[in-house]
């Protein structure tokens, strides 16, 4: 078996690591010695972007993505959208950004040169306090999930003072959704506080145990547009081909 080779390294101002390796096809971003995403195991990611799209319904709706990741999210998203889209996509690991333009960008086909992109290295939290009713789509895919933040400020994110300002940030009948790697009682708590809808999507894994699966959290004010009829019922596991 091939043997992982170390591509980039960064530190950031809080003396986090992060790495950039590959082995073989396989490409790997690691934060403090935990993986943080890779290539192998993306569908979630895409399935991210086209379910909350095709379920908003515009081609010209403007989004905005928190975390870049490897770019399938984004990488989707501009599959489904249309040539007067705008899409925001907010990086706080400028290293990050660097790496898919000169690195990895092949990987998911070099999202980030596409004239409907505008990276912002920043705070998505930030981004979103500049805004308000701005985004059809806010799409969320900053962590391993709500329980397993990359780092503690990320928290504010899914508690109830940062998803009022998600809220705010959203247009009346938008849709925003959240990527996590588990699901998350305590997130799913402060979503039913919240004065919207959502519901659950659990993705299930390529490859993987029939009980491996990554989650998708979508909300909004209106119901319909995120599938619902009545209450918030937990969608049921999709298997991707």
């Amino acid at each position: 078996m091939p043997i992982w080779n170390t591509l980039a390294r960064a530190d950031t101002a809080a003396g986090d690591e992060i790495l950039l390796r590959q082995r073989g096809a396989l490409y790997e971003i690691r934060f403090n010695g935990l993986e943080l995403m890779s290539n192998l195991n993306h569908q979630s990611e895409t399935v991210l972007a086209e379910r909350s799209l095709r379920l908003h319904g515009r081609s010209d709706a403007r989004v905005l993505i928190g975390g870049l990741g490897m770019g399938f999210t984004l990488r989707a998203a501009l599959e489904l959208l249309g040539p007067a889209a705008q899409v925001t996509v907010c990086e706080l690991i400028p290293q990050i950004a660097g790496w898919n333009r000169d690195r990895i960008g092949h990987l998911a086909g070099h999202p980030l040169r596409d004239p409907r992109v505008t990276l912002r290295i920043a705070d998505v939290m930030e981004v979103l306090l500049e805004h308000r009713a701005a985004f059809d789509v806010i799409l969320m895919d900053t962590d391993n999930g709500p329980d397993f933040t990359v780092r503690q400020a990320n928290g504010r994110l899914y508690g109830e003072g940062g998803l009022a300002v998600l809220r705010k940030a959203l247009r009346p009948d938008g849709i925003a959704a959240f990527w996590s790697a588990t699901a998350s009682d305590p997130f799913e708590r402060v979503l039913d506080a919240q004065p919207w809808h959502w519901r659950r999507a659990d993705i299930q894994l390529i490859g993987g145990r029939v009980d491996a699966f990554h989650h998708i959290y979508l909300a909004s004010a209106e119901a319909g547009r995120i599938g619902l009829r009545a209450s918030p019922d937990a969608l049921p596991a999709l298997a991707l081909s």
